[in-house]
C-alpha cells in the first residue's frame, strides 16, 4: 500500500550526477518526503523491484541506460505501472518530450530546476495517486463486499427452501382429491390441480415416484409375492 495515506511519501531520485540529486534533495526534504537515490538505471530497476516508491525523478541523459530505458523496464515490473515518473530534462524540444510520454512517463521538469514548479508538479502526481489507490481500495473492498452478499445470498435461499412449507387449509376435492388454486373460482374445472402440480407450484419439494404395495397388487398382480 502507497505511504501516500500516511503521510511518508517514498520518492526515488535517479541521476547520474550527485549535485543534481543534492539539489532535488534540499527541495524536497521542505515538505518532508521521504527520499532515496540511484545514480544508474540499473540501481534503480533493482530499487524499484525490492521496495515501494510513491513517486520517481528520473534524470534522461545517463550512461550506460538512459531514462526512457529506465521508465520502460520500469513500467514492466509487476507494480510499475502505478508509479508516476516524472522526467527530468534539459531538452524541451517536442521529439523528447513525446518520446518521454511514449516510453510511460507521466511529466517532465526542465533543467535548471525551479523550486515551486518542481513541488507543485511532485505534489500533484502524489495526489493523483493517492486518488487511484483510494479507488482500488474501495473497488477491492466492494468486490469483497459482493462476494459475501452472493454467499450469503445462496445461504439465504437454501435456508427458504428448507422452510418452505405449505401451509393452512388446503380446499381438496372430496372425490378426486384435487386442489383448488389459491383464490381461484370454485365453479371452473381449470381451478382445480392433481395434488403433485399443485405442491411443485408452491413449494420447493421434489417428487420421486414409487409404487405403493395395494397398487402393485392391483396394477401388477403376477409380480407380488404369494404369503
Amino acid at each position: 500500500m502507497s505511504r501516500i495515506h500516511n503521510g511518508q511519501c517514498n520518492i526515488l531520485i535517479v541521476d547520474d550526477i550527485s549535485k543534481n540529486i543534492q539539489v532535488l534533495g534540499n527541495i524536497l526534504r521542505r515538505d518532508g518526503y521521504s527520499l532515496s537515490f540511484a545514480t544508474s538505471g540499473t540501481q534503480a530497476l533493482d530499487m524499484v523491484f525490492a521496495d515501494d516508491y510513491d513517486l520517481i525523478l528520473l534524470d534522461v541523459m545517463m550512461p550506460e541506460m538512459d531514462g526512457f530505458e529506465v521508465c520502460r523496464k520500469i513500467r514492466e515490473l509487476p507494480d510499475g505501472q502505478a508509479i508516476p515518473i516524472i522526467f527530468l530534462t534539459a531538452k524541451t524540444d517536442e521529439e523528447d518530450i513525446v518520446k518521454g510520454f511514449q516510453a510511460g512517463g507521466t511529466d517532465y521538469v526542465t533543467k535548471p530546476f525551479n523550486s515551486e514548479e518542481l513541488l507543485a508538479r511532485v505534489h500533484a502526481h502524489l495526489e493523483l495517486k493517492r486518488a487511484r489507490d483510494e479507488i482500488q481500495l474501495a473497488y477491492q473492498e466492494l468486490a469483497e463486499r459482493t462476494n459475501d452478499l452472493i454467499v450469503l445470498n445462496e445461504e439465504l435461499q437454501n435456508a427458504l427452501r428448507e422452510i418452505k412449507t405449505l401451509r393452512g387449509f388446503l380446499p381438496i376435492c372430496a372425490n378426486c382429491k384435487k386442489i383448488r388454486k389459491k383464490d381461484a373460482p370454485y365453479d371452473r374445472q381449470d381451478s382445480w390441480v392433481d395434488i403433485e402440480s399443485y405442491v411443485k407450484d408452491h413449494t420447493e419439494a421434489e417428487f420421486t415416484h414409487s409404487i405403493c404395495p395395494e397398487c402393485m397388487r392391483l396394477l401388477y398382480p403376477d409380480f407380488v409375492r404369494k404369503p
